[in-house]
């Protein structure tokens, strides 16, 4: 269950369990996109977010009309005041209870109405510094930073912190 308040306490608890479970390392993650107009909601309950009413599964259309709706209820309109970021917190859990994480983060702001049908979740309202297009107009390898034959930074959240374990693995 993630029921932790930070990211790194729901990575955990999730490495943990199969770390605990398995007596081998184990790695897992925890995600979400925090919106700085929001006091960082919908933060560690960004899948909640999407929950439908009648428990039938998620709608992330509807939690992208949510964050919308309250960003409006906050009289955020400018690009400054519409900031957020997604973050991705990986953790490496040994046997013993041992860890350690690694964070990527994707700043830039929120836009309306929603661009692009790549990607899930809140890509399509999300639009990265310095680009013009919305995490949800880019392919995967833009976003994932995988473009064939270029040395490119990672863009996404989940593909920076996956650089930085990469890194501290492989040096």
């Amino acid at each position: 269950a993630e029921d932790g308040t930070t990211f790194e306490d729901n990575a955990y608890t999730k490495a943990w369990a199969a770390a605990s479970a398995t007596g081998m390392v184990a790695l897992s993650d925890d995600s979400g996109i925090c919106v700085e107009a929001l006091d960082g909601e919908p933060g560690v309950y960004t899948a909640d977010w999407a929950e439908k009413e009648d428990g039938s599964g998620r709608d992330f259309m509807m939690a992208m009309e949510k964050v919308e709706h309250a960003l409006q209820a906050q009289g955020a309109t400018t690009s400054a005041q519409r900031r957020g970021f997604f973050c991705a917190v990986l953790c490496l859990c040994w046997p013993d209870g041992h860890a350690e994480y690694f964070r990527g983060e994707a700043h830039g702001e929120l836009i309306w109405p929603p661009r692009g049908d790549s990607g899930f979740g809140y890509d399509p309202v999300f639009l990265p510094d310095g680009h013009e297009r919305t995490f949800g107009q880019m392919t995967s390898e833009e976003k994932h930073g995988w473009e064939m034959g270029q040395e490119t930074e990672p863009l996404s959240h989940r593909a920076r912190a996956f650089a930085k374990l990469a890194d501290a693995l492989l040096g």
